[in-house]
């Protein structure tokens, strides 16, 4: 095989694997595997530069900041929809269509959520990505291209994976969104670096998009969704529910909950299912789009100056309410970071009962000019803390205070200390009270060492009783003291006791991430016990080591020798150690009945989340493999399982339903 047929079949692979990951949310390969191809594919281009192409996948950011966006006229224009802000409104929206098109017969529907995000516009030419821009005023957007090109959704290169055959030209349109909890991580960021926050996720997937320089945009971690068409030419489709399995057979994202509605009986059943499930979405929607499923049908109803006639968006309650400041107060972290919490007359929002808004820092603080009495709207959008978007000026009365940041720790009394590179004021005691309840309710939260039982009552009950100076006390508590505590009984104790004891098989993964290092989460911590083994190894590594393990940074690397550099927390894990708590890596621990054999997961389970699943098989001293291998031992496949199936069923390996994976267990 030739360089340019080499580097042809790794750029296909690649294109594949990120459609695996990024579309299907489905792998084949693990990370290491999928890194390996990416290297070799950059070093074949490196050799051979005469053969790098846009769309190779290695293209995706490096081109020099520009200076400014270029206009693009859109060929066919991106109108805004019309809204409907009830039932009635959509039933009226309904009988429109009817008397237009002079029918009294149901008119077939697709209902889609309404993404808040950034609406833009890609081109493809014969399957190869080539431009893409905002919609701007719907007939002028911006040349985004070199931005959109970061989104790892979005693929560079067309296929087919059906009898679907690729367009000769495709000008699809889609959302740019960016999850909540992304969209929580990038503020918790820049709350940290002093930087102004971004009012919500599409506030921030647009800032995003609009970056010169296509680098941050990169690391904003943007995803997109398709869902219509402006041109498409070389294929014949007719129905935008066609329209989208055929976005889905050529590679690009389509939401999973997508309707096709008989009536519009049946339609508005489908807004309400969706409604329902807004809260528990990992990005935001601001309601339900209603299109007209027949393309044909469509083109007979047109479409007035700003808006089809054809389309409708039924727009859901806002997740936002306006309500009084009433105090200003500062929380302590475990890591004796102050933040000020603002103290709410109650209010509901988005069907929830808020009575705190989270204020970040007192840079935000004074950034929004917020006071104590302050009437505020503030912002619930799904499990994501309130925050208050902005001050209603207007209701200003004279009265209200601006809040001053304590000198002193309100729990302890310890003095406030600020670095000049952070916007955090932490609370310089070693023994505050406030500091040391967090740290162990981390300590024993459920991705942690995972004490069941042990909540935050019984922490405030424990630490307050003076029954506990570290987390390491918990394992000298006496089922009897446990017992004298409020609310608590023999049974309950001796539950407690239990849970702790079983904590002390937790594994070395586990307990680095309960140590509450900054800057180290679940993740790294198995990342960091992946590489170096040993607690002895990590407690010893210089910057240096630490920088050379893939995903530990300078920033990150600096905490973990900061924080092993400290007596007081070498004496903990030493303590730690005494009373019996593991410091080997969770599969070192015992074997189980599974040692030795390496699982698969495909589809949807029943009685379990995938994250449950591979646990158990963990626990039982098995592997878990992200894709099907002649190594593979048993592939456990629930509800519409993926290509794995089909690939151990060629590989002759063992599959198991999803009962008989429950028999593997008790047997």
């Amino acid at each position: 095989m030739s360089v340019k047929e080499q580097i042809e079949e790794l750029r296909k692979t690649i294109n594949y694997h990120n459609y695996r990951y990024y579309v299907l949310d489905d792998p084949e390969i693990s990370d290491a595997e999928y890194d390996a191809l990416m290297r070799k594919l950059e070093a074949l281009e490196r050799q051979h530069p005469e053969f790098i192409s846009p769309d190779s996948p290695t293209q995706r950011v490096g081109a020099e900041p520009l200076k400014s966006f270029s206009s693009v006229t859109h060929t066919v224009p991106m109108l805004s929809l019309a809204n409907a802000m009830n039932e009635e409104e959509v039933r009226a929206f309904d009988d429109r269509v009817k008397r237009t098109l002079k029918t009294v017969s149901p008119v077939e529907y697709v209902v889609e959520p309404k993404l808040d995000g950034l609406a833009v516009e890609i081109i493809y030419e014969n399957g190869i990505f080539i431009r893409g821009s905002t919609r701007g005023d719907g007939f002028t957007g911006e040349d985004i291209s070199q931005n959109l090109k970061t989104i790892k959704s979005l693929p560079l290169a067309l296929f087919s994976t059906t009898d679907t055959p690729l367009p000769s030209r495709l000008e699809v349109r889609g959302e740019v969104i960016m999850t909540i909890k992304d969209f929580e991580r990038l503020n918790k960021k820049r709350a940290a670096e002093g930087e102004q926050l971004f009012a919500n996720p599409r506030n921030a997937a647009a800032g995003s998009v609009r970056q010169l320089d296509s680098r941050i945009t990169a690391q904003r971690r943007l995803d997109l969704y398709c869902y219509g068409v402006g041109l498409i030419e070389g294929v014949d489709i007719k129905t935008q529910w066609d329209m989208l399995q055929a976005f889905k057979s050529w590679g690009l994202k389509v939401n999973p909950f997508v309707k096709k509605c008989a009536t519009i009986d049946s339609v508005l059943c489908a807004c309400k299912e969706l409604k329902v499930q807004r809260n528990s979405l990992p990005y935001e929607i601001d309601g339900a789009v209603i299109k007209v499923n027949s393309f044909a049908l469509q083109a007979q109803l047109g479409a007035i100056s700003k808006s089809p006639r054809w389309a409708v968006a039924f727009k859901f309650t806002p997740h936002q309410a306006t309500t009084v400041i009433e105090d200003i107060q500062v929380q302590v972290g475990r890591t004796g970071a102050l933040t000020p919490v603002a103290i709410l007359r109650p209010v509901h929002v988005g069907g929830v009962m808020v009575r705190h808004a989270t204020l970040h820092n007192q840079d935000e603080i004074e950034r929004k000019d917020i006071r104590i009495g302050d009437t505020v709207v503030i912002q619930r959008a799904g499990d994501v803390i309130p925050q208050v978007v902005k001050v209603v000026t207007e209701k200003r009365t004279g009265n209200e205070k601006k809040f001053i940041m304590p000198l002193s720790c309100p729990i302890c009394g310890a003095a406030i200390i600020k670095l000049k590179n952070e916007a955090i004021y932490r609370c310089s005691g070693r023994q505050c009270v406030a500091q040391l309840k967090e740290r162990i309710k981390h300590f024993a939260s459920k991705r942690a060492m995972d004490i069941d039982g042990l909540g935050e009552k019984l922490v405030e009950q424990i630490v307050d009783k003076g029954l506990v100076k570290n987390v390491a006390d918990l394992y000298h508590i006496p089922k009897e003291q446990w017992a004298e505590l409020e609310r608590m009984a023999d049974k309950s104790a001796q539950n407690i006791v239990d849970a702790i004891e079983k904590s002390k098989q937790a594994g070395l993964e586990r307990l680095i991430y309960a140590l509450g290092i900054r800057h180290v989460g679940e993740h790294t911590a198995q990342v960091l016990v992946s590489h170096l083994k040993t607690i002895n190894r990590i407690e010893n590594a210089t910057k240096e080591e630490l920088i050379e393990i893939p995903e530990i940074g300078p920033e990150v690397a600096d905490s973990i020798v900061q924080f092993f550099s400290q007596k007081i927390n070498r004496s903990l894990i030493e303590q730690l150690r005494s009373v019996g708590v593991s410091v080997e890596p969770k599969r070192m621990i015992k074997p189980g009945k599974f040692s030795g054999k390496t699982f698969v997961f495909t589809g949807t389970l029943e009685h379990f989340t995938r994250n449950e699943a591979e646990k158990i098989v963990q626990a039982e001293g098995g592997n878990v493999a992200s894709s099907v291998s002649s190594k593979t031992d048993f592939v456990v496949a629930g509800k519409d399982p993926g290509s794995k199936y089909d690939k151990a069923q060629k590989l002759g390996i063992t599959i198991l339903s999803e009962a008989d994976f429950n028999k593997l267990l008790k047997t």
